[in-house]
């Protein structure tokens, strides 16, 4: 890349790519340490020094043109709703490499990168099918037996068509798991109720793991020993929190039936 290039490019274009880049990054399930690597990695490459400030709402930056030190700019925004999508954070590190090796150009990456975020998310209904089958698989780990699995599926797949839904409306977080968790539970607790198969209890135990904030919480751990200490602990608290809803609307259901054995 020419040095001309280098200056002409201004340090607030740089920063709503990097922000928007880094925000994104975040709600697509990156942990810290990641989006601060791909995103310094294309920087160093237009000689631009970019320091970011990364928390579990958003990104404060500051971006700076080391050949021309009044191109500089400080900026801040919130990052979008969470939605785990793996394959966007892998786009987006092979774009950082192609920066690296073959010296792609300020124009070309913001092309690329539109391009990336129009890559469009698995179908409702495919992940549902998806995650409903995965309970089911996991309820036959728990000594379920098949009829236990088929309640768990039905309970995870209106569980998850449940939250789905009240994501959409943006309802808050807690709100929409708490409820997903209670309707999961309902329709288990029901089958328990029922005696359908040998061990309903492993339906009732396993139908809810979909709702578990993986993601969140290794990246919590991941971020505390690379030293992101005030996103490790937001990405905790959110965590717990998320699990306190769980086992709220659990526990709610199973009161409701009565179930005090499980």
């Amino acid at each position: 890349m020419s040095q001309n290039n280098k200056i002409t490019i201004p340090a607030q274009r740089v920063a709503n790519l990097v922000l928007d880049m880094a925000t994104y990054l975040l709600a697509s399930g990156a942990h810290c340490g990641r989006v601060n690597r791909n995103i310094n990695r294309m920087a160093n490459v237009w000689d631009f020094d970019v320091h970011l400030q990364l928390t579990f709402k958003g990104v404060l930056t500051t971006v700076k043109d080391r050949h021309n030190l009044t191109n500089v700019v400080t900026r801040y925004k919130e990052a979008p709703t969470h939605s785990i999508h793996l394959n966007i954070i892998s786009e987006i590190s092979a774009l950082s490499w192609r920066v690296h090796d073959d010296m792609l150009s300020f124009a070309e990456v913001e092309k690329q990168y539109a391009q990336i975020k129009e890559i469009k998310p698995y179908s409702t209904l495919i992940v549902t099918f998806a995650v409903s089958l995965s309970c089911a698989g996991l309820c036959l780990f728990a000594s379920g037996d098949y009829l236990n699995a088929l309640v768990a599926f039905a309970g995870a797949f209106l569980g998850y068509s449940a939250r789905t839904f009240l994501a959409k409306r943006s309802f808050n977080a807690m709100i929409y798991i708490g409820v997903a968790a209670f309707v999961t539970t309902l329709i288990t607790s029901i089958g328990a109720k029922l005696g359908i198969g040998v061990n309903p209890e492993a339906a009732i135990a396993t139908a809810v793991l979909y709702l578990i904030p993986g993601v969140p919480l290794i990246n919590s751990v991941i971020d505390l020993i690379e030293g992101y200490l005030t996103s490790s602990m937001n990405r905790i608290v959110f965590s717990g929190f998320t699990l306190l809803c769980i086992a709220a609307g659990m526990t709610l259901c199973i009161t409701f039936f009565g179930i005090d054995h499980f």
